[in-house]
C-alpha cells in the first residue's frame, strides 16, 4: 500500500492571515452648506421678549442687518456664562465624586476598573477646563466688540456657527484652512 501524502495548504510557520473586508471608498465631498430656516413668526420677537427668553430659534430670525446688535450680544454673553456655571458645577460633582471613590478594593480588577473610570472623568474636566479658558476668552471678545467676528479676516462669523459653538473665533473658512495647515504640517 502506498502512503498518501498530507500536503500543507499553508506554511506551518507563515504568519497568520487576517480576514479583512474591503469597502469600497466614495471620493469625499465638501458638505453641502445649508441655509438656516429663518422662522418668520420669530422675526420680531427679539424686539418684544426680555433677553433671558429669547430662544436659538428667536435670534436665527433676526434679519441679517442686526447682526452682532445689542441684544444677540446680550444672548450670547448669557449663553456662554450659563455654559460656564454648569462646567463649574460639574467640576464640583467631580471633586466630590473622586473624594467618595477612595474606598480600598481588594480585588486588582476592580481597582483598575476604578483607577480607569478616575482618569478618564480627570481626562474629561481637562477638557472642559481648557473649554472654560475659551469661553472666558469668548466673554472678553465680548466686552471688547469683537465677538462674532473672524480674529483672522474680519469676516463675519455667523449666528448659526455662535449658535453651535459659542466659543467660535474663526469663520467656517478660515478654521477649515487653519486645519488643513494642521493636518499638512502638524501643531
Amino acid at each position: 500500500m502506498t502512503r498518501a501524502e498530507v500536503v500543507p495548504t499553508h506554511a506551518p510557520d507563515a504568519a497568520k492571515a487576517t480576514y479583512s473586508q474591503t469597502i469600497p471608498r466614495t471620493a469625499m465631498t465638501a458638505p453641502v452648506p445649508t441655509s438656516l430656516q429663518k422662522d418668520p413668526k420669530r422675526a420680531n420677537n427679539w424686539k418684544t421678549l426680555p433677553i433671558d427668553q429669547l430662544t436659538d430659534p428667536d435670534v436665527l430670525a433676526m434679519p441679517d442687518s442686526e447682526y452682532m446688535n445689542d441684544q444677540q450680544l446680550a444672548f450670547f454673553r448669557l449663553k456662554l456664562q450659563r455654559l460656564k456655571a454648569d462646567m463649574l458645577a460639574n467640576a464640583g460633582e467631580t471633586t466630590e465624586h473622586l473624594r467618595e471613590d477612595t474606598v480600598v478594593v481588594p480585588d486588582p480588577a476592580d481597582r483598575a476598573t476604578i483607577e480607569e473610570e478616575h482618569a478618564l472623568e480627570l481626562r474629561t474636566r481637562d477638557r472642559e477646563r481648557k473649554l472654560l479658558k475659551k469661553i472666558e476668552q469668548a466673554i472678553a471678545r465680548i466686552d471688547a466688540g469683537d465677538y462674532g467676528y473672524c480674529e483672522e479676516t474680519g469676516e463675519p462669523i455667523g449666528v448659526g456657527r455662535l449658535m453651535a459653538r459659542p466659543t467660535a473665533s474663526l469663520s467656517l473658512e478660515a478654521q477649515q484652512r487653519r486645519e488643513l495647515k494642521q493636518k499638512m504640517f502638524g501643531d
